[in-house]
């Protein structure tokens, strides 16, 4: 009889390496945003891989860093909690990167979980030739002696079931732990706060990730069942950049509003109305009690 298994892994590694990219890829649907902006993950997003031999709940967590504000910390603290509970933990470095301190700074960090297994995940396999990729194979290998070292592309799929096959095989022997059915244990309403604040993301200054979070004051099916209503707040931490997320005449929330809209249409198979106000919480992240509300 075919044992079964279930359990828990997280990936960790430098911003942008491709592991919220890897996690969709593993679940089959889009679980966790990407971005090209550092710390763009904040929650420790559980996506549901089902297969014959096992369960895997993937942990997408926010990148290990070194924090500069209370959120910074929190989310620090938020990964070290995470990660200590794993049973795997997938340390991913991009083929096409040469290693750096980054890098070696995760791996050193590693070191303190001391029961769980350590699997290197050399990511974007597909943007390098094969001399390249063997190059960097052999890099990552020479970091620490880990369970396995494994060349994935999230973008065209390769590797991506022996990754959860190898993942499986490395959990220890239980039932499922979460409905076969379920693909993630966010809610909906998290899910779909996320999908705004991806499309708001995109195309911003590099300190203005850090300011952005998205609450819901209410949703829900109108009455003749014709639209979804959603209606959402995106928030800032100063006046200059609510004019950032806005535009000129309104133009760059209007385009956040249409890209982030389609996406919840996708998640939802249904119409949706979304609205969409920019709200201000003077310095947001240093506050305790804006972090509280906020839902951090």
């Amino acid at each position: 009889m075919t044992t079964f298994r279930s359990g828990f892994v997280s990936f960790v590694g430098r911003p942008n390496v491709g592991k919220s990219t890897l996690t969709n890829a593993l679940v089959g649907e889009k679980v966790a945003i990407t971005s090209a902006k550092p710390q763009t993950t904040r929650r420790a997003i559980r996506g549901i891989v089902n297969r014959d031999s096992g369960q895997l709940i993937l942990v997408d967590t926010p990148g290990l860093h070194r924090p500069r504000t209370l959120l910074g910390e929190r989310l620090n603290d938020l990964v070290d909690t995470t990660l200590a509970g794993m049973d795997v933990i997938g340390l991913c470095i991009p083929a096409n990167e040469r290693l750096g301190p980054g890098d070696a700074f995760i791996n050193d960090q590693l070191s303190k979980y001391r029961r769980v297994k350590l699997v290197a995940i050399v990511t974007k396999s597909e943007t390098v030739s094969r001399d390249r990729l063997a190059e960097q194979l052999q890099a990552v290998s020479e970091l620490r002696d880990w369970v396995a070292v494994i060349p994935v592309s999230a973008v065209s799929g390769e590797q991506i079931a022996e990754l959860a096959e190898l993942f499986i095989e490395l959990l220890p022997e239980s039932e499922a732990l979460y409905p076969t059915d379920m693909s993630t244990d966010e809610s909906l309403e998290q899910r779909i706060c996320e999908l705004i604040r991806e499309a708001a993301l995109e195309g911003v200054h590099d300190e203005l990730p850090h300011s952005l979070a998205v609450t819901i004051d209410e949703m829900g099916e109108r009455e003749d069942g014709s639209l979804y209503d959603i209606h959402a707040n995106v928030w800032v931490e100063r006046d200059s950049q609510k004019g950032i997320i806005i535009g000129k005449g309104g133009s760059r929330l209007k385009e956040v509003g249409s890209k982030s809209r389609k996406e919840i249409e996708l998640l939802l198979g249904r119409k949706v109305f979304l609205g969409i106000r920019v709200k201000v919480a003077q310095d947001w992240q240093k506050d305790p009690k804006a972090l509280g509300r906020l839902g951090f």
